[in-house]
């Protein structure tokens, strides 16, 4: 059995498509996928990307991906690297993908001189909360996410302060 990571490739659209579909089930909100194949292809391999992906391969089929993008820290004047999605597919598990991925994604990290190595996790995935932990992971209790969507983004851009 072999493991090949690689920069994901426009080609490669309809497969991160379906492995967003397939995370988005597992984290058990199917309907909450709006994303498109044109969508990724326009935000994640056009003149200016939003974001890159890594692709595992194991025997030549699409085991897992890694989304990611970097953000820049003012308070430490260095750019960090945000992890959005790292899945691997169940028939793929306990081969040693995911710590793959995480570990690519440390030697990305050191190789852009960012500070920072961050993502979210949803607080009952205590399988991936522990394999984070486990790789050297903090979990942060003292931030908060915050987010502002659709009628209220649209409500506060549309504010005028006099």
């Amino acid at each position: 059995m072999s493991l090949h990571l690689r920069p994901a490739t426009s080609n490669d659209v309809p497969e991160i498509l379906a492995l967003v579909h397939e995370l988005a089930l597992y984290e058990k909100e199917p309907e909450a996928v709006r994303t498109t194949e044109a969508d990724l292809l326009r935000d994640g391999f056009g003149p200016e990307p939003y974001f890159r992906c890594t692709i595992a391969e194991w025997d030549g089929h699409v085991a897992a991906f890694a989304l990611y993008f970097f953000q820049y820290s003012t308070w430490e004047g260095r750019p960090t690297l945000y992890l959005e999605d790292l899945f691997v597919r169940p028939a793929f598990r306990k081969q040693g993908i995911g710590k793959a991925l995480f570990q690519h994604l440390a030697q990305v990290a050191l190789s852009r001189h960012c500070t920072r190595f961050q993502w979210e996790c949803l607080d009952w995935n205590t399988p991936a909360l522990d394999f984070y932990e486990s790789n050297g992971a903090k979990v942060l209790r003292n931030w908060l996410n915050l987010r502002i969507t659709g009628d209220a983004l649209q409500h506060l851009a549309a504010t005028t302060t006099e």
